[in-house]
Order: structure tokens, then C-alpha cells, then sequence
């Protein structure tokens, strides 16, 4: 078991940890991801009653860049890839959420970012417990968005214990704090925040820009701790939150 200083972490630049990251896609043409290689680029998408998984795409709106980039500019040495479970919409079906997790899963992703989420209807909550309990059995952590409108409301994968979940707050970009008490835990940078988007930037508010700084944390730790459990990482991501 390797031990961990609070140099260790402010250096660390995510090397060696693979995200999943599953949203709209990552547009590689925009000027803002220059470099980056993705190790996966699969679109999933509903072929009359079959789905159909088709290689590259890009990004459909421009969500999907803006996660990946957000990722890459606090842990820089991440290795990526792209599973686009959203449509141009940004809505998608839980079969297909489901059948990309668990391709990630599979494919030895340690981080999924999920800056989602479904609503609490109880026809919902299997699918999405399937996958996040393969997850957690693999060590693979997931780390998802709330509701925008009422972080109370209770919204799939997010709702899980097992998952990091994150509302948006204004804070410096490399923070995060812990909520105790609460099924929607971690608060990090949502407010405000000037992305890579379909054709340009955009500015842009919502707990789906704070999820990406919390993996991006999260993967800077397993960098260093990659023995971590499910239940130890998110325990040191409680401890490493500001106060």
C-alpha cells in the first residue's frame, strides 16, 4: 500500500488512471483538446427495437467536449475515452446508459463520469443499480451530476451510496466540498464556467461542469492510491474536501 502526502497529491496529474467519460461524445477538432488520443470513441444509439454501437461520431452538442476538457485541465495526464450515451437533446434511455457502463466496465475504465441523471421513477432504478453494483464490485468509481433544479430530488446513478455525487457551487476551480448528510455529497465549480463548445465556447452553469472536477480529483488520487476500494476513495475524497 503506497502512502500519500498532501504534496503527493497537489503534483499528481492523474498518470496512469483511465475515465469513461459517458455523455455526447468529445469533438477532437476543437482547438481546446488539441492533443488529446483517446483510448475508446463509441456512439451508442437505438436501431428500431436493437442498439446499434458505431466507432467515432463526435460530439453531438458540444457537453461532451466540454466534460472532457474540464478533466484534462486538472489531471492532465489522464487517459480518456468517449462512450456518447447522449443524444443532441442531452437525453438518452437507461438501456443504453447501461449497456455503455458496463462496456467500460468491462474495457478496465477505473473512473466513469456521468454528468446525468434520470429522474426517480422506481421503472428506472434497476438498470441503473445493475451496473453500479458491477462497478463496485470491479473497484470501478463512478462519479455522476445531480438535478439542477433540486439536488433533493432524487435522480439515477447519483442516488446510489457508491456514488461520488456533485452539485454545482461557485468555488475556485480546483475545490471541492463535502455536504454531510446528504445522498448528493460533494459541491465543486459549476457557476459560470466558459467551455470548448460546438463551434466556439460557451458559458455554461449546472452540475454536470462540477462532476468533471471532482473525477478529475478523484482520478489524481488513484494515481497515487490505486489500491483504493470503492468505499476508501470516496472516504479520502471526504477527508481531502476543503473545510
Amino acid at each position: 500500500m503506497t502512502a500519500m502526502t498532501a504534496a503527493d497529491f497537489q503534483h499528481s496529474t492523474g498518470k496512469g488512471v483511465r475515465i469513461a467519460i459517458l455523455d455526447s461524445g468529445v469533438d477532437l477538432t476543437h482547438p481546446a483538446l488539441d492533443g488529446l488520443r483517446l483510448r475508446d470513441d463509441v456512439a451508442f444509439e437505438r436501431d428500431g427495437q436493437f442498439l446499434k454501437i458505431t466507432e467515432g461520431g463526435g460530439d453531438v452538442i458540444g457537453h461532451g467536449t466540454a466534460i472532457a476538457w474540464i478533466i484534462r485541465s486538472l489531471a492532465p495526464e489522464v487517459e480518456i475515452g468517449s462512450f456518447r450515451v447522449l443524444d443532441g437533446d442531452l437525453r438518452s434511455r437507461a438501456t443504453i446508459i447501461w449497456e455503455a457502463a458496463r462496456l467500460a466496465i468491462q474495457r478496465g475504465y477505473h473512473i466513469l463520469n456521468c454528468s446525468f441523471g434520470s429522474p426517480g421513477e422506481a421503472r428506472f432504478v434497476m438498470p441503473y443499480k445493475e451496473w453500479t453494483d458491477e462497478a463496485y464490485l470491479r473497484r470501478t468509481h463512478i462519479v455522476a451530476a445531480c438535478s439542477n433544479e433540486d439536488a433533493n430530488l432524487r435522480e439515477w446513478p447519483g442516488w446510489f451510496p457508491t456514488v461520488l455525487t456533485v452539485n454545482l457551487a461557485d468555488l475556485p476551480l480546483d475545490v471541492w466540498k463535502h455536504r454531510p448528510d446528504n445522498m448528493v455529497e460533494f459541491l465543486a465549480h459549476g457557476l459560470n464556467v466558459r467551455v470548448p463548445w460546438q463551434s466556439g465556447w460557451k458559458v455554461v452553469t449546472g452540475s454536470s461542469f462540477a462532476a468533471p472536477r471532482v473525477t478529475a480529483a478523484l482520478a489524481r488520487l488513484l494515481s497515487i492510491r490505486p489500491d483504493l476500494s470503492v468505499e476508501s476513495a470516496k472516504e479520502m475524497m471526504r477527508d481531502l474536501a476543503q473545510r
